[in-house]
């Protein structure tokens, strides 16, 4: 789907939005996430920190995976047609996996006089397992 030919009537429940998956997660993603956001906590970047801490490892900042889910929304439709994006942590992103983002749309209802659609997202390691579960609410014409 092309978010230029996107509109309200052609879209319908049960309709897959466009997935895609992350290249293996890898220590310098952590490390240039952590540049970009500003959350320098060690447990994303330093192995030493994240053991004494009873992690095996360092792993994904919460938000990062939060953004590769919104990113499904955002190759679908313009970001000014999101109304409401929420997410679930479900597990922990650990460094070498790689992330599948899906999203389906669930329900077409009109709010405040705007055509909206609801769209379930998950995102899921390469061994199938849940890693966020979300919920988006998009206005189109």
């Amino acid at each position: 789907m092309n978010a230029i030919a996107l509109n309200f009537d052609g879209i319908q429940v049960g309709d897959a939005l466009p997935s895609f998956e992350t290249p293996p997660i890898s220590r310098l993603t952590l490390a240039l996430y952590c540049g970009a956001s500003g959350d320098h906590n060690p447990i994303h970047v330093d192995s030493d920190f994240a053991k004494a801490a009873g992690m095996p490892d360092v792993f994904a900042h919460g938000m990062l995976s939060m953004a590769w889910l919104g990113q499904v929304l955002t190759r679908w439709v313009p970001q000014i047609a999101i109304r409401d994006y929420s997410v679930r942590f479900a597990a922990i992103t650990q460094v070498g996996e790689r992330i599948f983002c899906t999203g389906k749309v669930v329900e077409k209802f009109e709010r405040d006089g705007q055509r909206c659609m609801r769209v379930e997202l998950s995102s899921a390691n390469q061994d199938g397992q849940i890693k966020l579960k979300g919920e988006a609410v998009i206005a189109l014409q």
